[in-house]
């Protein structure tokens, strides 16, 4: 369903990125933000997931300014050289990944010729309450498990665009304590809570849970559905 195609970020640089057309009319596009394990197969698969529903989904590269062509799996080493890459792309200077992210809502934008959401997982929903907060030509965001997101910096940015995020409340990296210090600090934003762990919406990972997968999909499509017609 989907193909690579290069964006040209601010600076000049190429980045890839996987594009999912949907069949038939375009509602408009959704761009899926990765987890710590690079544009993988699972997330080629929600992209897809998302072009199925009538969206021109596109998922860009953000580890390749770290290191290109990270297709990583959820082992123990997968998981230890994702977080090593995680942490090289957050040391780059500014604006670092989010140029590439902007590039990636600019060409789903014109692409698409309609409104603009975007939906990340793990560190990819961070990335995503970030471009919420920062970037151009959004119309609404849905970070899940967003590490990072719930930390007192991160509660201090303002949400430019309407906000759905979805939380694990057997999460180990997000305490829960902290996502009601977020719900407190942006009660604009609507904050759902899975009997679930960390990763939950991946089927490729043992804490994969069904019924909550299923259940924040529905309501993020509705979300989306509701903001981006």
């Amino acid at each position: 369903m989907g193909q690579t195609i290069q964006l040209s970020a601010a600076d000049g640089q190429q980045i890839p990125a996987y594009v999912a057309q949907p069949q038939g009319a375009i509602k408009g596009a959704v761009v899926v933000i990765q987890e710590i394990f690079g544009v993988n197969s699972h997330i080629r698969n929600v992209a897809d997931g998302y072009a199925a529903e009538g969206y021109l989904a596109i998922a860009p590269a953000a580890f390749h300014r770290a290191k290109a062509g990270v297709e990583l799996g959820y082992a123990e080493a997968d998981m230890g050289e994702g977080f090593g890459l995680k942490t090289a792309v957050e040391a780059l200077p500014a604006p670092g990944v989010m140029q590439d992210i902007q590039a990636a809502i600019d060409y789903a934008a014109q692409a698409s010729g309609g409104k603009v959401g975007i939906v990340g997982y793990c560190w990819g929903g961070l990335l995503t309450w970030r471009s919420a907060c920062t970037l151009q030509g959004l119309s609404a965001a849905v970070p899940y498990y967003g590490g990072g997101v719930t930390t007192e910096a991160e509660r201090a940015r303002q949400p430019q665009v309407p906000v759905m995020a979805h939380f694990a409340d057997e999460d180990k990296w997000i305490p829960l304590d902290t996502v009601e210090a977020f719900k407190q600090a942006h009660p604009e934003v609507q904050v759902f809570n899975y009997a679930a762990h960390h990763g939950f919406n991946c089927d490729q990972r043992g804490a994969w849970d069904a019924p909550s997968a299923a259940l924040a999909r529905e309501r993020s499509l509705a979300f989306f559905a509701q903001h981006l017609a």
